[in-house]
Parts: structure tokens; sequence; C-alpha cells
């Protein structure tokens, strides 16, 4: 369902609030002024040195595990981005009370990066919950994929992964179904910007080849990959410089909503690339309350951080 532009959403779901506007004068301000916070454990998911994920687990009790937020993190699928600017966000997310896996993955101008490796090591790293479930007593009933940017391409994709065919080098058998994903200002089709060098690098494809495009974007794009069959809350702020982007969201909502699927669009007015991850901004309340919604979590604010971390692979 799509709705008019909005802030607030599920005003009984307990959750901080806050005071001040947007705060960054620019899109990339974020980095600048919001400290990173390090993880309980980081632990690897395959052998290269970029497959890893950082585990925040919460202090609250869980008798029957803790829901799981994954976090997917963007930077326009390159390299020159990594995890650490959505530290704030995911350790926030956790003080609430759920358990954080932030993955980090091959990007474009990494060995092995692009296509196939970046989809397949999202993926991967997703369903590396199945392993760390048991010991660190995660409920795999309640799984979320939170992704911002390319990052939320990325996660709708991995969210959708049952819709890849088997012909496809992205296709994996029983990859780990989840309960929903929440795309904060993500790239939501990428076949009308197939002819940018960006999309036709990540892909791997030759432009002239029509069919080998078509089958690429058939397995990669969550617009071509509709219907999902899985919950998706869609977050963008009408003041992103990348203008595409809200016209992504809008038409993969229409979209989705006429196939059949469930999905919720928030246009946040004011709001620019990177407020959408601010946890102390006004955007906290949406992005959390539809990943919450999701998970069927009730939030517990100013939980307290775990004393302690270990930043060594494992």
């Amino acid at each position: 369902m799509i709705h008019p532009p909005r802030v607030d959403m599920h005003e009984e779901t307990p959750m901080r609030r806050s005071t001040v506007e947007y705060a960054n004068p620019s899109d990339q301000d974020i980095v600048e002024w919001l400290p990173p916070k390090p993880a309980d454990r980081r632990i690897r998911y395959g052998t290269d040195p970029l497959q890893f994920g950082d585990l925040r687990l919460p202090e609250r009790n869980a008798p029957d595990g803790h829901p799981v937020v994954v976090f997917v993190h963007g930077g326009g699928w390159s390299a020159n981005w990594n995890m650490n600017y959505g530290d704030p966000l995911v350790a926030a997310l956790t003080d609430a009370g759920v358990a954080t896996w932030s993955l980090e993955f091959r990007r474009v101008g990494h060995v092995g990066g692009g296509w196939p490796g970046t989809f397949l090591d999202v993926g991967a790293g997703l369903d590396h919950l199945r392993t760390l479930a048991g010991p660190h007593n995660l409920d795999l009933d309640r799984v979320v994929v939170v992704g911002h940017s390319s990052g939320g391409h990325l996660g709708v994709w991995a969210a959708g992964r049952h819709r890849i065919p088997e012909h496809s080098p992205l296709y994996v058998p029983d990859p780990l179904p989840v309960s929903g994903v929440v795309s904060l200002s993500g790239a939501l089709d990428l076949s009308y910007r197939f002819e940018e060098t960006t999309i036709r690098t990540l892909l791997g494809a030759d432009a002239d080849d029509v069919k080998d495009a078509e089958a690429r974007l058939e397995a990669a794009s969550p617009m071509q990959m509709l219907p999902l069959g899985i919950p998706v809350k869609v977050v963008v702020g009408s003041a992103d410089n990348l203008r595409y982007l809200i016209s992504d969201a809008r038409d993969f909502t229409a979209r989705a909503t006429q196939l059949g699927d469930t999905v919720d669009l928030s246009c946040l007015e004011g709001a620019n690339h990177f407020d959408v991850v601010d946890p102390d901004g006004p955007a906290w309340e949406v992005a959390a309350g539809a990943t919450f919604e999701l998970l069927r979590h009730e939030a517990t604010p100013d939980t307290p951080s775990p004393d302690g971390h270990d930043d060594t692979l494992a």
C-alpha cells in the first residue's frame, strides 16, 4: 500500500524519539559525526578476507531466541565504501533488543567482486545464520534484512533469492527464508540504468548481448524478480540527491502491490540519502518501526550495549 509522505509510524511501538530535525547538512556528513561502535564478535562466513560479518547480541533475555536483523551496507556496490558507516544504526537496533548481523562482502573493485561474487557473498552471509543460530540463541523464524542504498538493492535481492531461476549463476538451493525486508533508499530497479557503467560492471554484462543482459537482470534486479512473496517496507527521503531512488521506490511499490505483494512505502519529507540510517534523527522511528513490525518485536529502548567486544576474526 502506498502512503502519503509521513514521518510518524506505529505510535504504539515504544522507541527512542528525537527532538532534532534531520541533522545532515549534506548527504555524506553522517560518516563524519556518527562515531563507530564495535561489535561483540566478528565472524567469517567464507574464506576470503572480506567474507565476514559483525554480530551484536542484546542483553535482553530471549527464551525463544533473539530476533535477527541482517544489515547490508551501501556505497554504490563499490570497494570505496565499507560497513562502518552503518555501525550506529545496527548498534541502536541491538540496544532496542534484537540481534544484528552486519555483513561485509566483496564489491566492485575487489578480486572476485561484482558478478557473481558480490551477490553470492551477501547470500552466503545471510545463510550463515544457520550456523550462528545455535551458539548465539538466534530465532531463525524472525529474520529481517535491512539494506541501505546499493545495500537496499542487495538486501531485497537476498530476501527474494527463492525467485532466482536455476540456470542462473546466482541460484542456490534452499536459501534462508526471511520474515521480510526493509529497503532504506534502495536501488530497486536496475533495468532502466543498465546502460550506466556502474550497473554494467556490477552485472558483468555486455550491453550488446540483450539476451544475456535480460537473464542477469531477471536474477539480480528486485523489480524483475517480482512478486517476492514476502512483505517489504520501502523508506526513502524526499530530499535524496539520488532522485531516481524516489521513483524507484514508488514504481517498485506500485508494481509489487499490483502483483500481490505486501509493500509499505514511506517517503520522509526533508530526509536525504543518509538521514534514513541516522538513529538519532526523525527517520529512526520509521526505519526501526518497519523493522520491528516485520520481526513482531516490541522494542526496548535505552537498553545498554553489551560490555566488551571481540574484534578477532573467528
